[in-house]
């Protein structure tokens, strides 16, 4: 394992030049203090996870020292923001540090949220608040924790630096890490400035450091192109078999590696409802529940029109063709697991459309009943689950059919029982969770964070003593309005 000083970077995206990003230094915050960190997310870089204990590390992760290796970068890009086109984005209070390259030649860009102004900050103050910070913090470990692709993040640092939104807050830093941070929006913007020669450049990086293989294809712009749709297809059917509302599907939100990427407004569902928002600025419901599968496909058009210089239009729309069923086919498989069955019957993607259906009708918590679900068998199970619902009619003919379709698997209850834990949380981050945990460390108390983040790193394990945080939230908790100022 590494110390800190001993990391090794190659900073591939900043030779691009300045046509792609400005060198800007961080703006250090006052009176470092480290809320939490993630040795899981440490390991990536090969570090010693006993260097969070070191000063340092702090100090680091604050802006007050830097690698001498480091080549702190504002990235710019565009995108398409609530649907209407922005033509100048980029990095307003996040700095790419630098890539580091780990001993298995992995890299991960290094980048820092909340370092302070940059030529994109259009009249912000480059800070993020220590609320959001830990919220991102903990989203991105207990989605990678679950399954799902995501950027990760390494530690969160809070400071006595004042900051004002709604109200006064205090700034806090937040590290995160993904072997990308290139967005649909790096495309858009050089496409529409008719800067196709750095459209190309910007292409050529992607392509070689991130698809490899497309390079080796007769078209390897398509390729690529492709290879993000299919990414976004099984990352969307994560998000929708799971209930996570992402909030802002924004097209320089969505990561040209489909990962999960810049959370804002999020939540996991609580009662199930498809047509949850969980943005209170999203007047429209542009980006509900429901609505992240088309959002999803609109946003892949964009990148698809940005690429035009360098793909036909017609291969670029059939390809774009491909979202949905590949979305369908991930998500199916995906729900299957959670009802705990083996293989495929042609009356799957009713059965669970009608579980839904009743599920909404009666505001059942999505979480817990996949997880009870296959605690025993599934006639216990049922009869059990019935209580939580209203439509006590639709519910008993759906459970006739399901007891029915997971006789045709035939294994025994403990295999099931066992396959089903594996697919369904016990533990999700709920925003109650999120909010009881800020609160505390808006006060000081970092303990909370830290067991939270500790609870949610095994979602799928029994934690004897942590039950409390498997518990449907109180009737508070299922209504704090997020919203996107951090």
């Amino acid at each position: 394992m590494k110390r800190l000083t001993e990391l090794t970077f190659d900073n591939r995206y900043a030779r691009l030049g300045d046509a792609f990003s400005t060198e800007v230094l961080p703006e250090p915050i006052a009176e470092p203090r480290l809320v939490v960190a993630s040795t899981a997310a440490m390991k990536l870089l090969d570090l010693d996870p006993h260097e969070a204990e070191n000063e340092v590390f702090a100090e680091l992760f604050s802006g007050h020292k830097l690698w001498n290796e480091a080549e702190p970068r504002a990235m710019v890009y565009s995108g398409h923001q609530f649907g209407s086109y922005n033509p100048r984005l980029g990095d307003g209070r996040g700095l790419l540090l630098g890539e580091v390259v780990n001993d298995a030649g992995e890299y991960w860009d290094l980048h820092l949220k909340g370092a302070g102004q940059t030529p994109y900050s259009r009249m912000g103050d480059g800070r993020a608040v220590l609320r959001s910070s830990i919220r991102e913090f903990l989203a991105s470990e207990h989605l990678h924790a679950l399954g799902i692709p995501s950027s990760r993040a390494l530690c969160v640092t809070a400071s006595s630096t004042p900051v004002w939104r709604e109200k006064q807050e205090s700034a806090a830093m937040l590290l995160r890490l993904a072997p990308s941070h290139v967005r649909f929006g790096h495309f858009e913007y050089f496409y529409y400035t008719q800067q196709h020669e750095q459209l190309k450049q910007l292409g050529e990086h992607v392509l070689s450091c991130h698809f490899p293989d497309c390079l080796q294809q007769d078209e390897p712009y398509l390729a690529m192109f492709r290879e993000v749709v299919e990414r976004n297809a099984e990352l969307i059917a994560h998000w929708q078999a799971y209930g996570f509302c992402h909030g802002v599907m924004n097209s320089d939100n969505m990561s040209i590696l489909g990962i999960t990427f810049d959370y804002g407004p999020y939540a996991f569902l609580d009662d199930f409802d498809a047509k949850h928002i969980c943005n209170h600025s999203d007047d429209s419901g542009r980006y509900s529940f429901s609505n992240q599968v088309p959002i999803a496909q609109w946003n892949l058009a964009a990148l698809g029109q940005a690429l035009t210089p360098l793909v036909e239009v017609d291969s670029l729309r059939e390809t774009l063709g491909l979202f949905l069923p590949l979305y369908q086919a991930h998500y199916l498989d995906l729900m299957r697991r959670r009802l705990g069955w083996l293989g495929a019957d042609e009356g799957d993607e009713a059965l669970i459309q009608r579980l839904l259906q009743v599920m909404q009708s009666g505001a059942v918590d999505y979480t817990n009943f996949f997880r009870e679900l296959g605690d025993s068998a599934p006639q216990q199970a049922l009869a059990r689950l019935r209580d939580d619902f209203t439509d006590l009619a639709g519910f008993d003919t759906w459970a006739a059919d399901y007891r029915a379709r997971s006789a045709l698997d035939g294994d025994d209850q403990e295999q099931r029982r066992t396959r089903m834990h594996a697919a369904n949380p016990k533990y999700i981050l709920r925003n109650y969770l999120a909010q009881q945990a800020i609160e505390a460390a808006e006060q000081g108390d970092y303990g909370p964070v830290r067991e939270l983040h500790a609870v949610l790193s095994q979602p799928f394990a029994e934690q004897p003593g942590q039950e409390r945080y498997a518990q449907r939230p109180p009737d508070w908790g299922k209504h704090l309005e997020i919203s996107c100022s951090s």
